[in-house]
């Protein structure tokens, strides 16, 4: 008689033994700074509305963290953000046009590039293609060999940095967090959510950093690349075929991007073990398209020890 595998647990609650797949993107970071951490903070929210999934958006992007004076070019409080497209282009147009809907319309603001250490990869120029919003009075500077453009505005001047460095970043990392109900699931992935924001490289590109519309590839109607994850969907149980464990009312998802596998695995892991640790949960696991959508493969197996 063959034994039967037991469970992982953590925190005695279920961890399903299986990965997260997440493929290659290409990512880069903006430094956001204003005369206030308020209005820095203003502009990024901006830049980063709509741009949850690359399925629909343009760019997935998200708040990094907050910026002190010191770390910033231009002495002042800041905001980084960071943000994936499939492609260097498309991430180049996507850039030119938040920044310069978003940013360059907030009072006091400047942009400069966050990305300077990867000199294989390819950059895409943000300030020189906004510049002639100047209508011929815009000016540049050369600091370093980092050039900057001087847009006149109604309050002074807007400065932003001419090329943006980019890596090739990774997107999809996620986990799935069951519960008894959907407040319990929800409390679950705030720890989540919370406790993700303290590893660097990485954002959560969803509302408050969390997901409840959870999806699958393709549709019933063919116009659709993807559609609700009726698998995880409590009020489907009885309709279609379920992932949910029993008793279980309410499921959140979080999807994590970041600027390299490790710093996706980090905040994985963090995450895991927030999740884990918040009462009245039953199962967490991960999504997958069996390794055929990424290469990327977070097993959370590997991410059990603290």
């Amino acid at each position: 008689m063959t034994q039967a595998t037991p469970a992982l647990q953590l925190h005695g609650v279920e961890i399903v033994d299986t990965f997260a797949e997440a493929f290659p993107i290409k990512a880069a970071r903006l430094l956001i700074t204003a005369d206030s951490l308020r209005w820095a903070t203003t502009a990024a929210t901006e830049l980063c509305g709509n741009a949850t999934s690359v399925i629909a958006c343009d760019v997935e992007a998200a708040i990094e963290r907050p910026l002190a004076a010191e770390e910033t070019p231009d002495g002042r409080p800041g905001v980084a953000v960071l943000v994936f497209g499939f492609s260097t282009d498309a991430l180049a147009k996507a850039l030119q046009g938040r920044v310069g809907q978003c940013v360059l319309t907030c009072a006091t603001t400047a942009c400069y590039n966050g990305i300077h250490d990867c000199p294989q990869e390819k950059q895409i120029r943000i300030g020189g293609g906004i510049r002639y919003f100047g209508d011929g009075f815009q000016s540049s500077k050369k600091f370093d060999h980092r050039r900057y453009w001087r847009i006149p505005t109604m309050d002074g001047e807007f400065v932003c940095e001419d090329y943006f460095g980019t890596v090739t970043g990774v997107a999809g990392g996620n986990l799935i967090i069951c519960g008894t109900s959907a407040a319990a699931a929800l409390k679950s992935a705030e720890a989540a959510v919370e406790a993700i924001g303290t590893a660097p490289d990485v954002a959560l590109p969803f509302p408050g950093g969390i997901v409840r519309s959870g999806s699958k590839v393709g549709s019933r109607y063919p116009k659709l690349k993807a559609s609700t994850n009726d698998a995880y969907c409590p009020t489907l149980r009885g309709l279609t075929t379920t992932e949910l464990p029993a008793n279980c009312h309410g499921a959140y998802e979080i999807v994590i991007d970041g600027l390299s596998f490790a710093a996706v695995q980090g905040a994985m892991q963090r995450g895991l073990h927030a999740a884990a640790a918040m009462p009245d949960i039953l199962r967490i696991t991960a999504g997958n398209y069996g390794g055929k959508l990424g290469k990327h493969h977070f097993h959370l197996r590997e991410l059990m020890s603290p």
